[in-house]
């Protein structure tokens, strides 16, 4: 096992200036950055290259008939997503309900804690007591238009 001195966290600049490409040389820069990670781990800072796109990722929302790509942000919450959804989709974020790996969602849920990723699939459906409530409603108009004018006149 080996050792690792306080030295090696970080370099200066003759030993850079002076090596010749050898397995310590660091390109372009002088001093390694370092994390501490959750677990105790100590690792070099990654340097992000994707700087603008970082923050969005694309949620694949799949309707019975329908595929919808959606961007957002992985902090957001499955209830942000109905709304963006409702956009789209016409359907009121209350008759909305999302399906990720299996379970239903809650509105507070974070896209991130719950593991969404970038192209995930999220199922869309809508809440079957709602859409039954519709249907009655619309059933009712319906019949109460059909009551209220005569099909045809009878002449005596």
């Amino acid at each position: 096992m080996m050792k690792l001195k306080s030295k090696r966290f970080c370099r200066s600049k003759s030993k850079l200036s002076g090596d010749s490409g050898g397995a310590n040389s660091v390109g372009g820069g002088g001093e390694i950055k370092w994390e501490l990670r959750p677990g105790g781990m100590l690792v070099q800072k990654r340097e992000n290259i994707n700087v603008g796109k970082e923050g969005i990722i694309t949620v694949r929302v799949s309707t019975v008939s329908q595929l919808h790509d959606i961007p957002i942000q992985p902090t957001s919450t499955f209830g942000e997503l109905k709304m963006m959804l409702s956009i789209v989709t016409s359907l009121e974020p209350k008759e909305q309900r999302l399906l990720y790996k299996g379970k239903e969602r809650e509105d507070g849920e974070y896209l991130h804690m719950v593991g969404v990723r970038d192209k995930d699939k999220v199922l869309l459906l809508e809440d079957p007591a709602i859409k039954e409530t519709k249907l009655k409603l619309l059933g009712l108009a319906r019949s109460r238009a059909a009551i209220g004018t005569p099909l045809r006149t009878i002449t005596v």
